[in-house]
């Protein structure tokens, strides 16, 4: 085994797959765990000589979590890319109760709690890594998407308030990832397939997120935005109106906005 421990949550694709790879190619073993299969992801780190573990379970629950730290058993845990969450896309009005809590519970409840439970040891021995991913995405009101913007606002602000009540602890680094759009699997899985974002060609290449976002863990920064474009979203927020914002991210995921299928 590596002397250095690391838990990367949905990385089954995406950012979390790319996160996975820089971890072991830094050296770190590895949990890597999703609520999809895992077999592609696993297959793809084997041979890079650390150990690899996969694990299959849902972490909108307490218990999923509680079953994730149980497989960890008792390593110490030196990294936490917390990056699993969902997105769900239509109105709200026409989203059932249990998809809508479906997405609270995995990128609040379930994050929340897996950070705690991380977190206090790193905070009690003043050592470890934690990395969230939040988004742009919570700086902008997100009309046909409005549940997933409404928990990434939460995790961006909750992230930037722990950093400040763990700062007594320097050996402790809490970063929060905060990508725009990405070529990932989440628009299919959202239901955001046939809308204009969900279209867009001009998506950012997870790989190249996920090196922006371990350049910034590694540097110990407190967030990091991925891409000029996506700084320049940030900025205008703080400018821009709210329903102008509102009305923007309308044209991007109103069901159908994509012209096609």
């Amino acid at each position: 085994m590596a002397d250095k421990f690391a838990i990367i949550t949905g990385a089954s694709s995406g950012i979390g797959l790319e996160l996975a790879k820089l971890a072991a190619k830094d050296g770190y073993d590895l949990l890597v765990v999703a609520d999809t299969p895992l077999v592609d992801a696993s297959a793809g780190l084997q041979g890079l000589g650390v150990s690899v573990e996969a694990l299959e379970v849902d972490l909108s629950t307490t218990g999923g979590v509680d079953h994730l730290l149980e497989k960890a058993g008792a390593r110490r845990i030196d990294l936490l890319c917390a990056n699993a969450g969902h997105g769900l896309g239509k109105g709200f009005l026409d989203q059932s109760v249990s998809d809508w809590r479906h997405v609270i519970d995995t990128n609040i409840t379930g994050t929340l709690y897996l950070i705690q439970k991380v977190l206090g040891p790193m905070v009690a021995r003043n050592g470890g890594k934690v990395l969230v991913t939040g988004s742009i995405a919570g700086f902008i009101p997100g009309s046909f998407n409005a549940v997933y913007n409404g928990t990434k606002a939460f995790v961006d602000n909750f992230t930037e308030a722990l950093r400040n009540e763990t700062k007594d602890s320097p050996g402790v680094t809490l970063t929060t990832l905060m990508p725009g759009v990405t070529d990932t699997e989440f628009f299919e899985r959202a239901g955001l397939g046939d809308t204009s974002v969900g279209q867009d060609d001009s998506k950012a290449d997870p790989a190249k997120v996920a090196k922006d976002d371990w350049d910034a863990l590694l540097a110990g920064k407190g967030h990091i935005v991925s891409g000029f474009s996506n700084k320049l979203q940030v900025a205008a927020a703080g400018i821009v109106p709210q329903a102008m914002l509102a009305n923007q991210h309308r044209k991007m995921a109103e069901p159908g906005s994509g012209g096609g299928a």
